[in-house]
């Protein structure tokens, strides 16, 4: 089958002998249908991506046809399905707690062992999720926003509350949406205002604010009558910016980082201690969140398919896939057709 592997940062390369998986004790073959592209790839392919080693197939925002499993009660061959690309080992403290996303041992599809970019993959049966009825396209971009769903449930939003949302790529933007529909008064922080826009036109945020050409701190404070923003979730694994937005919180608030980088962080203890700042990290999602995420869906609270602005056929990845790099092509999610 045909595979395209990330031989090294910057290069591609297809190989057309990569041997069919074949089914396995509790495990699953899938013939792959569609493929998102999200940062992780995106640094991966710039050598950005901490816990990354190379050759690597990347992909893990994967929409497929189920061709055979072991051990998947009510699943059946042919249906569409997306999967839980977490693979955790069900016996550390975390998976005893009932935290499998961060598994002492955990292997992520397409970031520790092989990914998506394939024919067919196998995958343990216990991460198949059915359709429920989504379109192909929907269920590559159940992923992407639990992520999202899991770092505002990690951060207890409530109605009514001011949440700062930084940074407005596909990760950031699905928090704002789940945010929104936890009944939080979202604002979106970007430097790109083709993003921000995009926020308010097809997310209906309803404050943005472009952090190089404004006083991010004035405008927040204009924006919640000086109470300050009471949760800040960063989605941009920046330093500067994570590193940066402490000074944005309200006393008393709740600081949860979802982006990653590979970098030390650091702000003033005074300013982090007087605002009894709870800091915590969001890692993954789980199988609640992928729930939270279809059911959204189904009742028409999110459009997954306004994210997508560029598709490309399997076959024209390698070319194409370097271009995303550069914010001017005004990619948002772009997506791979296996068809």
């Amino acid at each position: 089958m045909e595979a395209l592997i990330c031989k090294e940062p910057g290069t591609f390369e297809y190989i057309s002998n990569k041997a069919v998986p074949l089914i396995e004790p509790g495990r699953a073959i899938l013939k792959i249908k569609r493929i998102g592209i999200c940062g992780t790839d995106l640094h991966a392919f710039k050598g950005t991506q901490p816990f990354f080693s190379y050759p690597r197939v990347l992909g893990h925002e994967l929409a497929a046809d189920l061709i055979a499993a072991d051990g998947a009660d009510g699943f059946v061959p042919g249906e569409a399905v997306t999967f839980i690309p977490y693979f955790n080992c069900g016996k550390c403290i975390a998976c005893r707690n009932a935290k499998p996303n961060c598994c002492a041992d955990i292997k992520v599809c397409g970031v520790h062992i092989d990914g998506g970019m394939v024919e067919y993959l196998s995958v343990p049966s216990y991460s198949l999720v059915k359709s429920q009825g989504l379109g192909y396209d929907e269920l590559a971009l159940v992923e992407p926003l639990a992520i999202g769903a899991h770092g505002v449930r990690g951060a207890q939003v409530k109605p009514g509350e001011f949440v700062l949302v930084i940074g407005a790529g596909p990760i950031g933007m699905g928090t704002m949406e789940f945010a929104r529909i936890a009944g939080a008064n979202v604002i979106a922080l970007d430097i790109n205002d083709q993003r921000l826009q995009f926020c308010k036109d097809r997310l209906k945020v309803s404050h943005t604010i472009n952090g190089s050409t404004e006083d991010a701190l004035s405008r927040l404070k204009e924006i919640t009558n000086n109470d300050m923003p009471t949760v800040i979730i960063d989605a941009t694994g920046s330093q500067k910016a994570i590193n940066n937005a402490l000074q944005y919180l309200a006393h008393g608030g709740r600081f949860v980082l979802i982006g990653l980088q590979k970098e030390v962080i650091s702000f003033s203890h005074p300013e982090f201690h007087k605002r009894e700042t709870t800091l915590m990290s969001s890692r993954n999602a789980t199988r609640e969140d992928f729930e939270h995420v279809i059911d959204s869906m189904q009742k028409g609270l999110v459009d997954p398919t306004a994210y997508i602005t560029h598709r490309v056929k399997f076959g024209g990845l390698k070319e194409v896939f370097g271009t995303w790099l550069d914010p001017q092509t005004g990619v948002i999610k772009a997506m791979v057709e296996m068809d």
